[in-house]
């Protein structure tokens, strides 16, 4: 596999005043995989510690944050000799050893010349929960499901790939029928590794389904073991409501759809769990699309995302036939998908914050970013009818200097508006 948060891990690795880089995201994105690959291609040899099958290892960090104590007993722990800058010491589902996150300060102040590199997927809520986190010690690095980027290069698609990446929209025209072909794949098998990894060896598609409901079973389990049980029913109405919530034709989440009579109250510690696991995304309403547009955000109004195509899928039981040839039925939910598919892009592929816009039931705008100092809004279509009314609309009263449209059509661009192909969103 090749990952393009690589990159950003070797920039760490030679960076000048380099802190101890700690990766957060949901369980099952390849964090594990990520370090120990890193560990492999940058460094003579690391040092893997797993705290959550490591019971020793954790009881080292009990007594006192002596590094070289500490340093020691890992080199006889691993059978690794530990080198500054030739080693990566690798710290894996941290959470299980809160002392060991509060050593990360101790690394960065009295041993910068080693590099650690920390991973955990309930992080967030250990941190929630009480885990000194060592602020201002420590880098963090979001890990994401595989992008569709990554998924066609997975896919042995290295000249796709590189088109995009060349933005040589002439010659994608070219290949449309390619990149369609892979983009309805990516709908069904989504970025989790383990997926992509089993259709690129064996391009099973039921294998691909059986490995989703087991990565959604893990998550369940992760909701009875770590959240109090006056908490795991909510948390469980919330998760499970994510496919209702994105099929409706207005994809603000409403606690109503929940249980009659819900408040928003009562459901804010559920939503910050799954929040605080990766395992879903706010996407929150602006009331004026003015720069910056962090400063008008309405906190009240929000949409909210899962963190993966393929799960949403898996979660809503579509069969691979219906999204790979869809039909009648599927017309609807093809919008949830598509909405998510391109906010699982933005996320992982860009370093925009996606906000939405509704002024009125005529004028809502999917996305909204921040680029270059002014605000973009992004109209999302599934298909290629791609009348913009809401779009239009937004582009007669605010005047955006750029616009998008994105759909299943080629790229153009247009005096008010850019379409930007769905399977190009990368580009935005």
């Amino acid at each position: 596999m090749q990952r393009t948060v690589m990159k950003k891990l070797k920039e760490w690795k030679t960076k000048r005043n380099r802190k101890p880089l700690i990766l957060k995201g949901a369980r099952q994105v390849g964090k594990t995989w990520l370090m120990k690959q890193f560990g492999a291609d940058c460094f003579k040899n690391a040092a893997y510690i797993n705290f959550d099958s490591d019971v020793r290892m954790r009881q080292i960090f009990e007594d006192d944050y002596d590094i070289s104590r500490i340093l020691r007993m890992i080199n006889i722990e691993t059978g690794v000799k530990i080198q500054p800058e030739e080693t990566l010491i690798i710290f894996d589902e941290v959470q299980e050893a809160p002392k060991a996150i509060s050593s990360l300060k101790y690394f960065c102040e009295n041993a910068p010349e080693y590099a650690v590199i920390a991973a955990g997927s309930l992080l967030g809520v250990a941190i929630h929960e009480g885990v000194s986190f060592p602020v201002g010690k420590v880098e963090t690095m979001e890990i994401h499901p595989m992008s569709y980027h990554e998924f066609l290069l997975a896919m042995g698609e290295e000249g796709l790939a590189e088109l995009l990446e060349e933005k040589e929209y002439a010659i994608i025209r070219t290949f449309a029928d390619r990149y369609i072909h892979w983009l309805k794949l990516y709908y069904y098998i989504g970025g989790m590794p383990e997926a992509v990894n089993d259709y690129a060896e064996n391009g099973d598609i039921t294998s691909v389904r059986e490995i989703q409901k087991q990565i959604l079973e893990l998550y369940e389990q992760d909701f009875s073991k770590h959240t109090p049980d006056t908490e795991l029913a909510r948390l469980r109405m919330v998760w499970n409501s994510v496919p209702l919530q994105l099929a409706k034709e207005n994809k603000k989440f409403f606690f109503g759809h929940l249980k009659q009579g819900a408040r928003a109250k009562d459901f804010e510690l559920a939503i910050e769990w799954l929040l605080d696991c990766g395992l879903i995304g706010k996407v929150y309403r602006v009331e004026k699309p003015a720069v910056p547009l962090k400063a008008y955000v309405d906190f009240s109004a929000f949409k909210i995302y899962l963190s993966d195509v393929g799960l949403l899928g898996a979660m809503s039981d579509l069969d691979a036939r219906t999204i790979l040839e869809g039909n009648q039925l599927f017309t609807e939910f093809k919008g949830a998908l598509t909405e998510q598919y391109v906010y699982q892009q933005i996320t992982a592929e860009t370093e925009y914050t996606p906000y939405y816009f509704s002024a009125n039931s005529h004028t809502e705008i999917d996305f909204l970013i921040q680029k270059e100092g002014n605000v973009v809004p992004v109209e999302v279509k599934a298909e290629e009818n791609v009348k913009a009314k809401s779009l239009q609309a937004y582009c007669k009263k605010y005047q955006p200097s750029y616009a998008v449209r994105t759909s299943m059509t080629d790229y153009r661009e247009e005096d008010w508006m850019v379409n930007l192909p769905l399977y190009a969103i990368e580009n935005l």
